[in-house]
């Protein structure tokens, strides 16, 4: 199992699940987002017992997304774990790099 984790823009979120979920081979869907969209309002990064988790089971692999909202802040801090390759570990960390730019 690994980690790969850091923050991203929350406006960015959705696409980033999107990205993510492409890749893992699932269909993310406009009802996987509102539900995702509705957790995180009651989430905050400074608390443990603060995160959502979320599966994303795919074709290739399946992995779980934890999440969090920064308290006082517009960022998201995101965690994804699971049995990542090599390859799925560069792409959610190049899509965290790319959805905390700008």
């Amino acid at each position: 199992m690994a980690e790969v984790g850091g923050w991203i823009w929350e406006r960015n979120l959705r696409s980033f699940l999107e990205l993510l979920s492409h890749y893992v081979g699932y269909g993310f869907d406009a009802t996987d987002w509102e539900t995702v969209a509705l957790a995180i309002e009651a989430t905050d990064d400074e608390r443990t017992d603060g995160w959502y988790s979320y599966p994303l089971v795919g074709e290739h692999r399946e992995v779980e997304i934890r999440l969090a909202r920064a308290v006082g802040g517009d960022e998201v801090r995101l965690a994804v774990n699971g049995a990542l390759t090599p390859e799925l570990e560069v792409r959610a960390d190049t899509l965290l790099a790319a959805f905390a730019a700008g």
